[in-house]
């Protein structure tokens, strides 16, 4: 599903990525590791079209994430580490996603409940205004309720309480056939369970990947 050649990303100076090659296909579930500055980001971001590349390519689908953006990010969700400062209310955001991404708002309530967000009682409440986790937990429901082959998390239990974790967790497992799950995370221990492959980086360069 996403296969990264001979991928080259400079900022000024500095070299980002450096002649990165790697393939993500369906049914693995990535740990994506390495010290801070190792590159990880940028490959994220890259694979998501946001950075150009100086030299190599990414495809996702066959499809190029930056001329063909709009289709590719049909096929991708995308949980940040730092969850954006939207202002929108609850109610506007899950309208928006339905409205924009054809995504079936029940289906987002459905998965906010089950990570024990009480959404029907917070619809009004900005989503700037809510509390981390409650932030992590309706970002977490709309990635799964968007049914997508392709779903990345950026330290996705970092505002999570043990019980949250476990319910995610729980939500992942029922959910992985036949997609790409890619875990950015510094805890390899809270993704164990669910990854069956170690990617490594550091200095802009895979120097492990592990099937587990």
């Amino acid at each position: 599903m996403i296969k990264i050649s001979n991928l080259t990303k400079k900022f000024g100076s500095n070299i980002s990525l450096d002649n990165i090659n790697c393939e993500f296909t369906k049914n693995e579930s990535i740990a994506l590791m390495g010290a801070n500055g190792a590159g990880k980001t940028t490959l994220i971001r890259s694979i998501m079209g946001y950075y150009h590349p100086d030299f190599g390519e990414v495809l996702i689908n066959g499809k190029d994430p930056i001329k063909q953006r709009v289709e590719v990010l049909k096929h991708i969700s995308f949980v940040p580490q730092l969850p954006p400062p939207i202002k929108l209310s609850i109610e506007e955001l899950i309208q928006y996603i339905a409205t924009s991404t054809d995504v079936d708002k029940e289906q987002i309530k459905h998965y906010a409940n089950e990570m024990k967000l009480d959404i029907n009682a917070n619809m009004s409440k900005s989503f700037f205004k809510l509390s981390g986790g409650m932030k992590q937990k309706l970002l977490i429901a709309i990635s799964l309720a968007k049914k997508s082959d392709i779903i990345i998390y950026d330290e996705p239990t970092a505002n999570l309480d043990p019980k949250a974790r476990d319910d995610f967790y729980r939500l992942l497992k029922q959910n992985e056939s036949e997609k790409v799950l890619l875990f950015v995370t510094h805890r390899l221990e809270e993704v164990k369970d669910l990854i069956n492959r170690q990617v490594y980086m550091d200095l802009g360069k895979v120097v492990s990947d592990e099937k587990l």
